[in-house]
């Protein structure tokens, strides 16, 4: 049975659809073609989350932090930056959007072309999620414990309504930042740092 989770506001609307099967890699990329302008995700189990989009001030603010991880990349030139709407399979099978990512050159170039151009099934090593209204905080501190779980190595969740960034890195408790005016993404990303005045 696949389960479609319909996400309105901060409640999620789960649909049973008893007679679908959960799809393969190959429909679940066909569904998404299909609707290009939802919002969709899958869990690691096949649930499929459709979300709504984000309020016009996450955007802009998603477009921020875009911008900086753009200008560092750039100058860094070891690694690729991806936006809000890049979905990777990770390797628990889930498909997920972080808000902004990095991967590594090295790690990108190990995938084919068609893997490239598809959910490529690869985790980003470095994500960041930014929580808008709609968003309840369990529900990122898990996507972001899923993320380590699967290859990331540092993740940042941004809660603009309590002004505090949650790091994230594999094994360890998340490091919770109090109202920083910077956020430093050394060792793992050497010489990025998020400006936050723009993101609060």
């Amino acid at each position: 049975m696949m389960t479609l989770l319909i996400q309105t506001k901060s409640i999620p609307l789960t649909i049973n659809l008893p007679a679908i099967a959960s799809m393969t890699h190959t429909q679940f990329y066909e569904f998404c073609l299909a609707n290009r302008d939802l919002r969709i995700e899958r869990t690691a189990s096949g649930d499929v989350v459709i979300m709504p989009p984000v309020f016009s001030d996450t955007g802009n603010r998603n477009f921020n932090i875009a911008a900086q991880l753009w200008n560092w990349t750039e100058q860094d030139g070891t690694g690729i930056g991806f936006d809000s709407s890049a979905g990777f399979t990770l390797p628990n099978g889930a498909m997920r959007s972080p808000d902004a990512s990095w991967l590594r050159l090295e790690r990108w170039n190990t995938l084919t072309e068609d893997q490239k151009a598809s959910f490529a099934p690869i985790c980003p090593n470095f994500v960041i999620k930014l929580r808008s209204a709609s968003d309840t905080l369990t529900s990122l501190q898990d996507k972001m414990q899923e993320y380590m779980a699967n290859g990331a190595s540092l993740g940042w969740l941004i809660d603009r309504k309590n002004r505090t960034v949650h790091i994230y890195r594999p094994n360890q408790a998340p490091e919770i930042l109090n109202n920083p005016e910077t956020v430093n993404g050394a060792p793992d990303l050497p010489g990025f740092v998020l400006r936050m005045a723009k993101i609060w």
